[in-house]
């Protein structure tokens, strides 16, 4: 009997597995998270943090940095994708697909489909911001809306740059932790327990695109977001290897930061959360060159990894 027919899990029962380690590592995450902001700043500063406004003093600020930082994304993402990976299906490879051997070219090819991508995002965020939903479910939309804007506000703290070292900071926390804490769950772990129980690529990539929407609890951007766990599923799925994704998830986070620390000193005029930057003309370009980059991608990857239509 082989090792990996000796720890096989069925993928429901793995899926089970990965929720409870999960949910295990979020509250040991928050622990810690508040562990360290008491050693540091005392446990008023966690308060403060708790409750945090554009008006809050420096260490609130630091202590949210290190709550998103520890507590919500590595504790919620990375740990239990290593966990889980290593300890629980004792299969690292198929289900973080760490691997470096695909075609360097997907690298600067990756950077163009994200930017070619992005009046299709800001179609897709306009769409989705006039959906209604029906008048008995009112206060669900309302909770919707005040979720959206308390995960705004935080942003928005997070992201006032006064210098190039809240630059880096912002860089960090907003893109560089979250491409790769939340690629190793979704299109790591997530894709993989899918695609085993399905038995089916497409299905896998979009069942994990859907769940990687809902789970971030924004829902007026639940379209764009879905549509971004595909093309990252798809880069995986073609690529057989974790980092194409990690690095088009980086590129979607980081291009964000770094506009917002542009607008905020006043070197552009457009902000970053401006609905109607393109035309419909745009958004037409904009699909077909996406469509097109895509089918390039694929070629590539596949040809140089059969491995990867799996």
């Amino acid at each position: 009997m082989t090792d990996r027919q000796h720890y096989y899990i069925t993928p429901p029962l793995q899926l089970v597995y990965l929720i409870l380690v999960g949910f295990a590592c979020a509250v040991f995450g928050m622990l810690i998270s508040v562990l360290i902001i008491k050693v540091l700043y005392g446990m008023d500063v966690f308060s403060q943090a708790m409750a945090i406004s554009p008006s809050s003093p420096p260490e609130a600020i630091s202590a949210l940095k290190i709550l998103l930082a520890i507590g919500n994304t590595l504790f919620i993402f990375f740990v239990p994708a290593l966990f889980f990976a290593y300890l629980v299906v004792h299969d690292a490879e198929e289900y973080l697909k760490p691997s470096i051997r695909f075609p360097w070219l997907l690298i600067p090819l990756v950077l163009v489909i994200m930017f070619i991508s992005s009046p299709t995002m800001e179609l897709l965020t306009n769409i989705n911001m006039q959906l209604k939903l029906p008048s008995f479910l009112k206060g669900v939309e309302n909770w919707m809306r005040e979720s959206e804007e308390e995960s705004q506000r935080i942003i928005e703290v997070v992201l006032k740059m006064r210098g190039p070292g809240d630059l880096i900071s912002g860089l960090v926390i907003v893109a560089l932790l979250p491409a790769v804490a939340e690629e190793f769950l979704f299109r790591g772990c997530l894709q993989t327990i899918f695609h085993r129980w399905t038995g089916r690529t497409h299905s896998a990539i979009w069942i994990t695109a859907i769940l990687f929407s809902t789970f971030h609890l924004q829902f007026f951007g639940f379209l764009p977001r879905v549509l971004l766990g595909a093309l990252f599923g798809y880069m995986v799925a073609w690529s057989g290897s974790i980092w194409p994704s990690v690095w088009a998830h980086f590129i979607n986070n980081g291009t964000a930061v770094i506009w917002t620390y542009m607008y905020q000193h006043k070197q552009i005029s457009i902000d970053v959360n401006d609905e109607h930057i393109f035309n419909y003309t745009g958004y037409i370009i904009s699909l077909i060159f996406l469509l097109f980059l895509l089918w390039i991608y694929k070629k590539i990857a596949i040809g140089k990894n059969r491995v990867a239509e799996y």
